[in-house]
């Protein structure tokens, strides 16, 4: 009898725990999502900007047109990449990562050539537009590492003893992150 209670006591406290941890990673995997929602809000906002900063650098005449070109596919393609915030796998992550670094390449591509357009950048929608994309740029990089400050306080809950047989148990598994653009680790150099 006495053996009988300590197995069933086991059985109870392992059980509590169990549940304890499990609703932790709940909680963990929904702020991850959530975390992703801001992430993708940002994004869309520098999305929602780029008709407006094409249209109002159309109307210099001599623009070049490929660049325009360029932006407009960026976008495109930016915007048809969605992730599942259900399935925030390394790969995905990456994949999403890349199809906005095409972007903001061809942004700042967009923005270094308008420098020989002096009445361009004389252009007040112009200076509001470049002002607001930089602007969301900072608030992606905030949304950015808040979700891998999410991604990191998550994975290590679901890696943890003994919260990580709950995570086997109940199918919890990693998240991505957002990782640094290749060639970011090498300082850019200057010359005067």
């Amino acid at each position: 009898m006495k053996k009988l209670f300590s197995i069933l006591l086991v059985m109870v406290a392992a059980m509590s725990l169990s549940s304890c941890s499990y609703n932790s990673m709940v909680g963990a995997d929904e702020n991850v999502k959530g975390k992703w929602g801001q992430v993708q809000t940002q994004y869309q906002r520098r999305s929602d900007l780029i008709p407006n900063l094409v249209s109002t650098v159309k109307g210099e005449a001599n623009f070049e047109k490929s660049t325009l070109t360029e932006v407009t596919e960026a976008r495109a393609k930016a915007t048809s990449i969605q992730v599942d915030p259900t399935k925030l796998t390394p790969e995905s992550i990456q994949k999403y990562q890349e199809a906005q670094g095409q972007l903001s390449a061809a942004l700042g591509r967009l923005l270094s050539v308008t420098e020989n357009y002096p009445t361009l950048r004389a252009n007040d929608a112009f200076r509001n537009l470049q002002v607001q994309l930089e602007g969301t740029e900072n608030r992606i990089s905030v949304a950015r590492k808040d979700f891998n400050d999410a991604v990191q306080a998550y994975n290590s809950k679901i890696r943890s003893f003994p919260a990580n047989i709950t995570a086997k148990m109940f199918g919890f598994k990693e998240k991505g992150y957002f990782q640094a653009e290749p060639g970011s680790e090498k300082a850019p150099k200057v010359s005067f």
